[in-house]
């Protein structure tokens, strides 16, 4: 396991490959069971990622892809350490059995309801306004810093016994008692506010989570130099709060798009330029990319391109190659055997934004669109350059 580094793939398949007892607190924020559809456009415009937040095989097919990734979790989390797990109310009962199957029901700490305000309510129910996160230590012997994460006393309260902060108060209508302080010890229920759209903070990804709450985590169940890791690591949140509060870290995304946002929000927030790590880039990883992740990995990765930020009405272009090389459009096709009625799509498309040149990208062609390619080039004076994923992969690219 590399400390400080991002991993891009599969986390159940780069944990297994973690040694036993080795991280001491972890964070997962895994997709959620809520049948949802993202696409997003990155704050800077640059490049597009869409992810399903849907599990056509139901609850049981969830729980059944979690659990393994729970399962590794629990082998390389120290004796000492403490695992957190995001979830809302579409599947937090069946994580939260399957967590006492895993972590055993004796080490359950807590369950953590993240409150916060928003737009909107509906109209025959009660406005949804939570999140649950489990918190589970793997042994009774595990890290709680109290003191790190003591919140102010009310107003009130503070009122009450301003002659006691850090005095035992004379008996009388309360008991004997005492305030800290460095303040009072936290509830089960955290009221922190989501980042609001227009924030500096946001960066465009849907289920971003608040820096205070990450650091809320880390504080409470982690000491200097420890190792934080967070096996689903979206747009590096968990990352950037380690690195700031001094800890040691690992992230993990199956995303290359996220993994690109985690190392430039690294070296920006932080001024630390992380390590990326990612597995065997072959023909088989490229087909497990969900469609918007193939086209940002042929655009952004192979062309040095920007993906178009336009989710509709795109004339079929996906993306442009570097200004410097031209600015010449890009159509990405995942799919075998394209036809000829592609090529003769685009080259209407290149005609309208008057572009001589384009490339259009997928796993093969059919016979036919070689030929129309080669007649556009011969009497139309327009090059539509054919490339297959292999022959990127082989770095041809022009």
């Amino acid at each position: 396991m590399e400390i400080n580094s991002i991993y891009e793939g599969d986390n159940l398949e780069i944990l297994s490959k973690f040694p036993d007892e080795s991280v001491d607190l972890i964070y997962a924020d895994p997709p959620f069971f809520s049948n949802r559809f993202y696409e997003v456009i990155w704050k800077d415009g640059a490049e597009i990622r869409a992810f399903q937040d849907r599990w056509k095989g139901g609850v049981e097919h969830y729980i059944s892809w979690m659990e393994p990734r729970l399962r590794e979790c629990h082998r390389i989390l120290k004796r000492t350490g403490t695992i957190y797990l995001h979830c809302d109310t579409h599947a937090n009962a069946h994580l939260r059995i399957l967590l006492d199957k895993i972590f055993l029901e004796k080490n359950f700490r807590n369950e953590i309801i993240w409150c916060y305000r928003g737009a909107g309510y509906p109209k025959k129910d009660f406005g949804h306004r939570h999140d649950t996160i489990f918190r589970y230590s793997k042994t009774d012997d595990y890290i709680f810093n109290l003191d790190a994460v003591r919140e102010e006393y009310a107003e009130a309260t503070k009122e009450r016994f301003r002659h006691y902060i850090g005095n035992v108060r004379k008996a009388g209508d309360f008991g004997i008692q005492k305030l800290n302080p460095l303040g009072k010890q936290p509830d089960d229920w955290w009221e922190i506010q989501p980042i609001a759209p227009s924030a500096k903070e946001r960066l465009g990804y849907p289920t971003q989570k608040p820096l205070i709450l990450l650091e809320k985590i880390i504080k409470s169940s982690s000491k200097k130099e420890d190792i934080v890791l967070d096996p689903f690591c979206g747009c590096g949140t968990t990352v950037v709060a380690a690195q700031k509060l001094g800890r040691r870290w690992t992230g993990i995304d199956i995303s290359p798009t996220a993994c690109k946002l985690m190392k430039k929000r690294l070296l920006k927030e932080c001024g630390f330029n992380a390590n990326l790590i990612r597995g065997n880039v072959d023909l088989n990883y490229v087909k497990r990319l969900p469609p918007f992740e193939f086209q940002n990995w042929v655009v952004a990765n192979k062309f040095l391109g920007m993906v178009s930020a336009k989710k509709s009405g795109d004339m079929g272009i996906d993306g442009f190659t570097p200004q410097l090389l031209g600015g010449y459009p890009i159509q990405v096709k995942q799919s075998e055997g394209v036809g000829r009625n592609v090529v003769d799509n685009f080259e209407t498309a290149m005609r309208r934004i008057k572009k001589k040149k384009g490339f259009i990208v997928a796993y093969s062609f059919a016979k036919g669109s070689y030929e129309e390619a080669a007649r556009v080039k011969n009497q139309e004076d327009l090059e539509i350059i054919l490339r297959t994923v292999e022959e990127l992969l082989a770095g041809k690219v022009e």
